[in-house]
């Protein structure tokens, strides 16, 4: 495959990853090409899993996986919870993975967007807690998945912890950690609900050359009951523009950065 027909490949997964769906027309005029070349290029992608063509456009597959929480109402709530920004946290996030990197992907509902969002792309490593987006990428051959191992410690989640999964991210060093949480306060740091979590996480966040933190703006100023580190222990936080101004001014005053979407 050449260089032009990867890169326009690449711009048509990164139109559907904004929107969910899209036409052909459309996609031949954001990417500039014409409608033939872009039939070729869904056909190429539909082979590897990626998108399943319509009539007259194209859509995003939308894992199986899921199918038995679809009527489970604590599942619903947590994946339509500001769905929007946190799929644009997740492309913003995924921008910054480049080719060779080793990434870490705490469970949570945005880091599972950044990992749809990485479905594409190739020569990249994802080690994972999370059982759902080692599924979401076990089709990929272009990507190497790992998955700590540990145990589901409590109902409805796809997470692993204990001292297994502590364990194995002990021996594995990571070019960026993506951590996602449930509260995120200047005070007292980053938080989440489950103290066996909150282990994984801050071991993974020790093994990382790089912290990026993924957290709507509904998390900020909020605290969970178990700690993962302090804000000092982070290098960005991708939010969305609910942020207040404040906040990203003592932020940035620390050395962290911010960005918005």
């Amino acid at each position: 495959m050449s260089i032009k027909t990867e890169n326009r490949g690449d711009q048509v997964m990164k139109a559907l990853l904004r929107t969910g769906e899209i036409s052909v027309q459309q996609l031949a005029e954001q990417v500039g090409t014409s409608a033939q070349n872009i039939r070729r290029d869904l056909g190429r992608l539909e082979r590897r899993g990626l998108v399943l063509r319509t009539h007259g456009g194209v859509k995003l597959v939308e894992p199986l996986l899921y199918e038995p929480f679809r009527h489970d109402t604590s599942f619903q709530a947590r994946e339509h919870r500001a769905a929007d920004q946190k799929r644009r946290i997740a492309l913003a996030a995924a921008d910054l993975v480049q080719e060779k990197d080793v990434i870490g992907l705490t469970a949570g509902t945005t880091t599972t967007q950044i990992g749809r969002a990485l479905r594409y792309r190739r020569g990249i490593t994802v080690v994972t807690n999370a059982v759902n987006i080692g599924m979401e990428l076990c089709n990929q051959p272009a990507i190497k998945t790992m998955l700590t191992g540990g145990t589901l410690a409590w109902a409805w989640t796809f997470a692993l912890a204990g001292q297994a999964a502590v364990n194995f991210l002990r021996d594995v060093f990571m070019d960026k950690a993506f951590l996602t949480v449930t509260g995120f306060d200047l005070k007292h740091g980053l938080t989440t609900l489950e103290v066996e979590e909150a282990a994984v996480a801050s071991t993974m966040l020790r093994q990382a050359r790089k912290v990026i933190v993924v957290a709507d703006s509904s998390k900020i100023g909020k605290v969970s009951p178990a700690l993962v580190c302090p804000i000092s222990s982070i290098h960005t936080l991708i939010t969305d523009d609910g942020i207040a101004d404040d906040v990203v001014d003592c932020l940035i005053k620390q050395g962290i950065e911010v960005i918005v979407v």
